[in-house]
């Protein structure tokens, strides 16, 4: 095993991070991992159609017929006047409100169909829409888990070391939500810290939790001192994101709307996200749970509109089913790919970008575990998905966040993008040439086109044992999630700290002194 890690820190070190030195001029270590330069991948080929263009609408006209017909309740008293004033139908002392199709429609086509989410690091600046995809790791994970200490509750360590993971690793573009709850930070200041380890542990784009007014109010003035921002730069330029969960079903909670309102307003992103399960908070079917997720998805998209016209938002997918035996979330499913499938079309029917995820509902790193994973991160891919979240270290239906999980998922996400990168049908890489010089019954092993492109002519798995039996055997068998345990311990010990503005520095830790000196953010909504 120790050669297998050997290896893999010189062939990293080969390909990334030779030569680079820390401020005081010595070397860094070896980057352990061989991985290509941050790059968001593209869609190469055109998303999947799951239903006709008959059967899309027929689903966008029942979600019409629910918004004007049924309505959906708005659980904040400003968010229904300011509905009620752009023509909705809002009835005194009822949460319920009800919207006609013209209006929904004409709202929804005012937010952009993409825009760029802007990091710290420009270098890490995301689009978001058209054909480009962004993965971001676990998010909102109350428990983390490893072989080595088992599973427990959130903490800030844990907290940080999947910071310093989703930094390290370049295939991880973004950070939507934090990777594990530190559950032994006070819940009325715990944003303040979690939000400054971000900016100082990561220098890519990421996202606040709205849960109240002033949680978001934190959250965006941190977001625009790290990023060195006026206050007007700040609130013409997409930096942060949200997500915005409806209450499936047909409600949009207060703590929900006020987050919705501050993002709109500072022109910040959210991603609008009906958790619709089937045959719980949604029809069993998946074709009344995907009506019922473009409902949902469409008034909450057209109320950030009313806010601020033209406010960047994502329309998110999330609808899955449950196993009927035990009520439990299921993921990965047949049903689920189906649903991320159509849910990408009905983002492209509206021109926005589309928001999918990539996840499971094993307890350990195991065959469901990579089996549902990958079928998850298919039907998103398939689906045409911009955003795809929980994309790296989802466990136990996102209740852990697991680190051993971490590194297999990172090797998914990078075959996936390997995969999605464009093949080379140069002149050269047709190798008339070298087929020549091998002629009949030869072999290719030694020709100088393949001596000058076998270091990187295949991907090269970080996870993956290709070692014969007896090899291997005589390693000690080590299993997939012995060798992540491994390369994961190795990835923390090979990151560095962005670099971050001393004086920004400062002005983080005063902010957050100061909130916290003020008592934080209220704990009951």
């Amino acid at each position: 095993m120790t050669g297998e890690i050997d290896s893999a820190v010189k062939s990293g070190a080969e390909q990334v991070g030779r030569g680079r030195r820390r401020r005081g001029g010595e070397k860094t270590a070896p980057n352990p991992f061989p991985q290509k330069p941050f790059r968001q991948p593209r869609h190469l080929f055109p998303p999947l159609q799951a239903v006709s263009a008959d059967e899309l609408e027929a689903i966008h006209a029942a979600s019409m017929r629910i918004l004007e017909e049924i309505g959906i309740d708005f659980l904040h008293e400003d968010a229904r006047e300011m509905l009620k004033v752009a023509g909705a139908d809002v009835k005194p002392g009822e949460d319920r409100v009800r919207m006609d199709r013209a209006m929904v429609e004409n709202l929804v086509s005012k937010a952009p169909s993409e825009f760029t989410l802007r990091a710290r690091n420009r270098a890490h600046d995301l689009q978001i829409g058209g054909n480009a995809i962004a993965f971001s790791c676990v998010a909102s994970a109350p428990n983390a888990v490893d072989d080595d200490r088992g599973r427990r509750p959130g903490n800030r360590q844990d907290y940080r070391d999947f910071l310093k993971l989703a930094q390290f690793f370049n295939i991880i573009h973004c950070i939507m939500g934090y990777p594990v709850e530190p559950v032994d930070i006070h819940p009325s200041v715990r944003h303040l810290d979690c939000i400054a380890d971000m900016l100082r542990l990561t220098d890519k784009a990421y996202h606040i939790y709205s849960l109240g007014r002033e949680r978001n109010l934190d959250g965006l003035e941190l977001t625009r001192i790290g990023y060195g921002l006026s206050e007007e730069d700040f609130r013409q330029t997409p930096c942060v994101a949200t997500v915005i969960n409806t209450s499936s079903p047909l409600r949009l909670d207060t703590p929900m709307l006020q987050g919705l309102i501050e993002m709109a307003k500072a022109g910040q992103v959210s991603i609008v996200t009906p958790f619709t399960l089937a045959g719980a908070m949604a029809p069993v079917t998946i074709a009344g749970a995907l009506t019922l997720q473009n409902a949902e998805a469409l008034a909450g998209i057209a109320f950030a509109q009313i806010v601020r016209p033209g406010a960047p938002v994502v329309y998110g997918g999330f609808t899955s089913n449950v196993d009927m035996k035990s009520g439990a979330p299921a993921f990965g499913t047949p049903e689920y790919m189906k649903a991320a499938i159509v849910g990408g079309q009905l983002a492209r029917r509206y021109r926005l970008p589309y928001r999918s995820s990539g996840v499971c509902a094993a307890n350990t790193v195991d065959y469901q575990a990579a089996l549902e994973t990958t079928l998850s991160e298919w039907g998103a891919i398939n689906g045409g998905a911009n955003l795809i979240k929980h994309a790296a270290g989802w466990l136990e239906g996102g209740l852990s966040a697991g680190f051993e999980k971490f590194i297999t998922d990172i090797d998914l996400l990078q075959k996936i993008a390997e995969y999605l990168t464009p093949l080379d049908v140069s002149e050269d890489a047709l190798a008339v040439d070298a087929i020549r010089e091998v002629g009949p019954a030869g072999h290719f092993f030694g020709v100088g086109h393949t001596r000058a492109r076998y270091k990187d002519a295949f991907y090269a798995p970080i996870v993956s044992d290709w070692r014969n039996y007896e090899t291997w055997a005589e390693a000690g068998s080590p299993t997939a999630c012995d060798k992540a345990n491994r390369l994961y311990k190795l990835a923390l010990e090979a990151y560095e700290a962005p670099a971050l503005d001393a004086a920004i520095d400062e002005e983080i830790t005063a902010f957050v002194d100061r909130r916290k000196a003020e008592g934080g953010a209220p704990t009951d909504f």
